[in-house]
Parts: structure tokens; sequence; C-alpha cells
């Protein structure tokens, strides 16, 4: 067993690594800015390319470029640059490039507080495309996470192409754990799958049984269309209403009909206990301590701690919520993803519990909103 003391941010440069990424684009801000730290020590000594940005928008703008060349891409920023990134995203989505986007989420809104922390982004990651499309969103607790989510963000962004978010924070981006990363499960790496070399290239046509198109890298041996105009599978714009729907409809099937495969969790039940909790993100940790308490105090509590939180993982939630009359979801914000377990569950009584001031959510706190 070899331990490393490693913070999130480092965790997630290791997974991104070990997933085969190879290039990487930045602008530094705070809390993001060790992961382009580390990628700049890990990438040129493999033959990988770390570039800074002139700003977030051409950070992000140089892994779409690299993506369609045929590179894994990453890049990395906080609240602010998400809101600068949102054109490319749309253009990501539009146009089916694959790139992981990790957001160290700090407190907000704007500007906000740099060194201070909160999950204040989970409605701006899922809604920061023109147009609605669906987004995949995955939420580490821990530096372990960090590494094997990281992972398998690469993965759904090969498989499905399209831009994955990995929506860390502060607390777990800055905070340094012992790991082993030999010793943690790393899932098979996925490749995009590549045309064919004996078929016609449509380059939005998508695979036979499957909802997603074959790959080919801009500047090889066929002519890959990319556009960020509503377009038909051979790339060209088209204001085709009937090409459009398609489209669109595409887009939305390949992720939000694909996600019980990927809706990554823990999930503690409780015989005999009449309340669920709903948790992500680093207030997870605090959630796990206070059901334990609880246990231990004779009242046990079930607790669900969601690592995909877009598209929303109907049937879990259905299925872990089944058992229980009451559930309770906390949040370090003011009520973003309860508004989705609200609607996905309306026969439950759904409650909320957070804040956004900058600090943890304790244990003391969430034991005493089970109990109230």
């Amino acid at each position: 067993m070899t331990l490393s003391l490693l913070e999130g941010n480092e965790a997630v440069a290791w997974g991104a690594f070990d997933a085969g990424c190879r290039f990487f684009a930045g602008y530094p801000i705070t809390p993001a800015t060790t992961i382009y730290n580390t990628m700049l020590a890990l990438l040129p000594p493999a033959g990988g390319i770390v570039l800074q940005g002139e700003d977030e928008i051409a950070s992000l703008g140089y892994c779409l470029g690299a993506s369609m060349a045929g590179y894994k891409a990453m890049t990395a920023t906080s609240g602010p640059g998400i809101s600068l990134y949102s054109e490319h995203i749309s253009f990501a989505i539009a146009s089916e490039i694959p790139v992981v986007i990790v957001d160290v989420q700090r407190l907000g809104p704007s500007t906000g507080y740099a060194t201070k922390g909160a999950d204040g982004d989970v409605q701006f990651l899922r809604w920061s495309n023109s147009g609605g499309a669906p987004a995949i969103v995955l939420a580490p607790v821990d530096a372990a996470d960090c590494y094997t989510l990281t992972m398998q963000a690469f993965n759904l962004a090969e498989t499905y192409r399209c831009p994955v978010f990995l929506a860390s924070s502060k607390e777990i981006g800055q905070t340094r754990e012992s790991l082993d990363l030999s010793a943690l499960k790393r899932p098979p790496l996925q490749e995009r799958s590549m045309q064919p070399a004996e078929s016609e290239y449509l380059p939005f046509r998508p695979a036979p049984g499957g909802q997603v198109p074959y790959f080919a890298p801009i500047g090889g041996r066929v002519l890959s269309r990319q556009t960020s105009s509503t377009h038909g599978e051979n790339g060209y714009i088209t204001a085709d209403p009937k090409e459009v729907q398609a489209l669109v409809e595409r887009l939305d099937r390949k992720l939000t009909g694909a996600v019980e495969s990927f809706s990554y969790h823990r999930l503690w039940p409780a015989p005999g206990g009449e309340t669920l909790l709903i948790t992500y993100g680093v207030t997870s940790r605090a959630a796990r301590h206070a059901c334990r308490e609880l246990a231990a105090g004779g009242r046990p509590v079930a607790h669900l701690v969601l690592k995909t939180l877009w598209p929303v993982p109907e049937e879990l939630l259905r299925a872990a919520a089944a058992d229980y009359a009451r559930v309770l979801v906390v949040e370090a914000n003011l009520g973003q993803y309860v508004r989705e377990v609200q609607r996905v569950l309306p026969q439950k009584q759904v409650e909320f519990f957070g804040r956004m001031d900058g600090k943890l959510i304790s244990p003391a706190e969430i034991k005493e909103a089970v109990r109230a």
C-alpha cells in the first residue's frame, strides 16, 4: 500500500491522467488552480499538452479544438469561469464534442467569496447551455471520489460524445486526505467509437443500434464537419423542422434514456425508519456522521448519497424512497436539487434543510433537522 496525502484537486488531476487525458487548458482561479498546477506536472513529461488560456473562454475553446482532433481533454474552473464557458458549453453539446469540465464551486453569486465553499452551481451546470439540452453532472464526496468520478467522467464524455461536469467544491478540492490510488477500484476505460473505414461518414448520424454518432477527427482521413448551428446528419446547417426536431430529441434521448446506467450513488437503508436523508457533495460526510449518531440513539435514518445529479436519476430516487414517508434533502445552498426530488416524489413529504453562508453544515444541524 502506497499512501499519498492528496487534495481533492490533485486527485482529479491523477484521475484525468489515468483516464488517458493528455490535453488540459485552463485559467487560474481560486479554488481550482491546483488542478492546473498538477496537470502541468503530469502531462508534459508524458507527451501531453498544458496551456494557460488568456481567459476562461479561450481555455475551453482550446479543449474543444483538441477534442475534435482526437485528444481526451479537460479544463477546470469555478463558478465565475462557468459563466464565461457558457457559449462553448452550448457548442460542445450541439456538435457532440467530448470534454470534461471541473467546477470547484465557491460561494456565489458572481465573484462571491473565493475561499468559501457552497453548492450553488448545481442548477447552473444543468442549464448552462442555450436550448436547455441535458448535461451530465457528477458530484464527488471526497478525494477518492475525485479520482474515480473523474475517470467515469471521461468514460461518459467519450461514450456519449458530450461535455461532462464534475461538481466539486472548495472544501473537497482543497482538503488533503490520505489516499492509496492503487487500491481504488478503477473503471475500465472507454473510448469514443471511431468511424469504420469502409463506410460513408456522416458526422451526426447515430451509429447502428444507438444514439451516438461515430467519431472522426478533424484533419483525419475523412472530412468531419463541426457546427454549432442546427444541422442534419451530414453536418450541414438546416432549418428543416423535421431535421431540427430529430437532432434536439436525439441530444436529449441519448443522455436521459441512459442515465440509469450511470446513476452513481451510495445508499444506507434503515429498516423501520421513517426518514430518507438525501445529500451530495461534502455535506454527505456530515450527514453520514449524523446518521450514525441518530441510529445509536434509537432513531434509524436512511441515507442516499447522490453522485450523479444530472440527468436526474429518477428510478433510483423512487426506489430509494419507496419505504419511507418522509424525505429530507440537505444542501449547501438555498434549495436547488430539492426541487427535482419534489418533482420526482410528489407523493412523499419532501423537506429541505440548507444554507449558503460559507460555513459547512454540521452533523448537529442535520440531526436537529431530522428531529424537527
